[in-house]
């Protein structure tokens, strides 16, 4: 018999902390939870992931909105790149002995987010749905420095994204609505 985590089973535990003073839109809380709750439910991701982490099923994250200086400083200190960047990840880096829920943090810069959407012609929220999807793939372990894992990760964002309706983020023009 095999136990199907569905998305009524995860428990997204999210501590929202606007730091930015974008006038844009900034999504609420109940559309993270649902873009983290439809990343970590996503069969591909389960059986990467929550197989062989159960407690995730009550996974805690911190999503921090900021501006371009705490972006920029955080990405000069942390990946030596003095540029503001649209997501960065945390991953909490528990010993496995430790079975706590706690994913990590995610900082995500309002203005990059915004401006992005805008140049590439996508709608704002489907933007940010991306976003939090590839930066939850983060904290979870997946990551795109070689080409081969760059394929994975997009290849899931374009699942998770799709099973919420959005299309393709990585198809220029995509999501034209």
């Amino acid at each position: 018999m095999t136990n199907t985590i569905t998305i009524s089973d995860v428990d997204a535990i999210i501590d929202r902390q606007n730091a930015s003073s974008s006038a844009d839109y900034l999504p609420n809380e109940d559309d993270l939870v649902r873009w983290v709750n439809t990343a970590l439910t996503h069969p591909q991701v389960f059986g990467g992931v929550l197989l062989n982490k159960p407690s995730l099923v009550q996974a805690e994250l911190t999503i921090r909105l900021v501006d371009e200086p705490e972006s920029q400083q955080l990405n000069n200190d942390y990946r030596q790149k003095d540029k503001p960047t649209n997501v960065l990840s945390f991953p909490a880096d528990l010993p496995d002995i430790v079975d706590l829920p706690l994913l990590g943090d995610l900082i995500i810069c309002a203005p990059v987010v915004i401006k992005e959407a805008e140049e590439q012609q996508k709608p704002l929220q489907s933007h940010w749905a991306h976003m939090v999807v590839h930066g939850t793939l983060h904290l979870l372990g997946y990551d795109h420095i070689d080409e081969n894992d760059a394929n994975i990760m997009e290849a899931i964002e374009t699942d998770v994204l799709a099973a919420m309706g959005i299309a393709c983020p990585y198809t220029v023009g995509a999501l034209k609505e």
